[in-house]
């Protein structure tokens, strides 16, 4: 069985009373991407924005929110150096917002 996670979503666009603590299976990362175990996440104005129905960017349901994370570095997917496991390392915002969540 895979291991489960709790993962902040969101089903509905609203203010903070809409998020809920899900319970899903612990994601496995693709090819290029990793894992990280956050240590560490920001949310700001444009998190907000998007859980509000306002960013320019729609949520798609469930959604996700956040993608500034920093944190060890657990799992790695194909074609990535596998010198980073175990690594301190940080999301850098290069993905749209309703890619990934933190």
């Amino acid at each position: 069985m895979a291991d489960i996670v709790k993962i902040v979503r969101f089903h509905e666009t609203g203010n903070a009373g809409v998020l809920s603590l899900d319970d899903l299976p612990l994601p496995e990362p693709g090819a290029g991407e990793v894992r990280l175990r956050v240590k560490a996440i920001g949310l700001n104005r444009s998190e907000v924005m998007f859980r509000n129905g306002l960013y320019p960017i729609d949520p798609v349901f469930p959604s996700n929110l956040g993608y500034e994370a920093a944190g060890i570095v657990e799992a790695i997917g194909s074609g990535v150096d596998s010198s980073l496991l175990g690594r301190t390392m940080s999301s850098v915002p290069s993905f749209r917002s309703d890619e990934y969540g933190v």
